[in-house]
């Protein structure tokens, strides 16, 4: 498998000029009825970089903030993939943890996708974002929000501290008796171990432990771990071991589950969709292609509706073999 191959669907445009789109975004946004096809075809073609840039410009050329006139123009699930589009990552994903977390019941599922899954680079800004955006700070309100072990594995990703371009065979042998230990035994201590390894450990390390533990064992990590384990603990130890494995495939997954198993739950589509839009979505699609059968493009199309599926589907950027 080709780890450096990995590709997003959205490109910065070239011939950019953020006035004239900016210009456009007024006139589809003041109008009476707001044109929501120049929304989509404008916000979902452009990068992350310049959609900033066209914020920028609208500003000065309306004296009006584009992010608070999509939200009072628009409603629903196309509010939300358009006024998503319009944070800068590290801000999109501090803003998700945020309202996973606020009110009453948490969206632990929510957790698990963004803190399994993002780099120590990723985490460090969204900690920072986080604490910009709403004044507290990101650590205590995962610590106030979670519980037990699950809390603990949380708490320890969101630190971003995880060894990098590291491996050690030797140590790799050790690691994967600890894990195994862990699947037998069950103790605090253990559970405590085994998050320690999947949680500090470097990606590479963590591929040669992986493959210790099958040889131990003879069976596969994560199926050990879903014999062990139950609740979001066990649910956050697997999202960590397929994150390490293959990010693309385990974002395949969670795409597969939120539309077939959830009966499309919006919220973590959306979410998906366009936090991988420049990272590596089209990998995504490719791995949702190969491993279900059926295009990610197909799936979206037969569940969602109206511009909030033309909008999706932009993200998604389809070819014509997805039809």
């Amino acid at each position: 498998m080709d780890f450096d191959k990995v590709q997003g669907t959205i490109f910065p445009a070239p011939n950019f000029n953020p006035v004239m789109d900016a210009q456009m975004l007024g006139g589809a946004l003041q109008g009476f009825d707001c044109d929501k096809d120049v929304l989509i075809d404008i916000l979902t073609q452009r990068s992350n970089a310049q959609r900033l840039m066209i914020a920028e410009a609208y500003q000065s050329m309306y004296g009006r903030n584009l992010i608070e006139d999509l939200k009072e123009q628009l409603s629903s699930h196309f509010k939300d993939v358009m006024v998503g589009l319009m944070y800068p990552p590290p801000s999109y994903d501090a803003h998700e943890l945020w309202h996973a977390m606020k009110g009453a019941g948490t969206d632990e599922n929510c957790l698990i996708d963004i803190l399994a899954s993002r780099t120590n680079a990723e985490i460090f800004q969204m900690r920072e974002a986080y604490c910009l955006q709403y004044s507290t700070n990101l650590q205590e309100d995962i610590y106030s929000d979670t519980s037990g072990h699950f809390r603990d594995t949380l708490m320890n990703l969101v630190q971003g501290s995880r060894q990098e371009g590291y491996s050690d065979p030797a140590v790799a042998a050790q690691d994967a008796m600890v894990l195994w230990e862990a699947c037998q035994q069950k103790t605090g201590e253990h559970k405590t171990m085994l998050q320690m390894i999947l949680c500090n450990k470097s990606y590479q390390q963590l591929w040669l432990v992986f493959q210790q533990f099958q040889n131990i064992s003879g069976q596969d990590l994560v199926d050990a771990i879903n014999d062990c384990y139950d609740g979001y603990f066990q649910e956050l130890l697997v999202a960590i071991v397929l994150c390490v494995r293959d990010k693309p495939a385990y974002f395949a997954y969670r795409l597969y589950s939120a539309i077939h198993d959830f009966g499309f739950h919006n919220k973590t589509v959306i979410r998906i969709l366009i936090a991988r839009s420049e990272i590596d979505l089209l990998t995504i699609r490719q791995r949702y292609k190969e491993r279900y059968g059926k295009s990610l493009f197909h799936d979206i199309k037969n569940f969602a509706s109206g511009h909030y599926k033309k909008a999706l589907l932009a993200i998604c950027a389809g070819d014509m073999e997805d039809y």
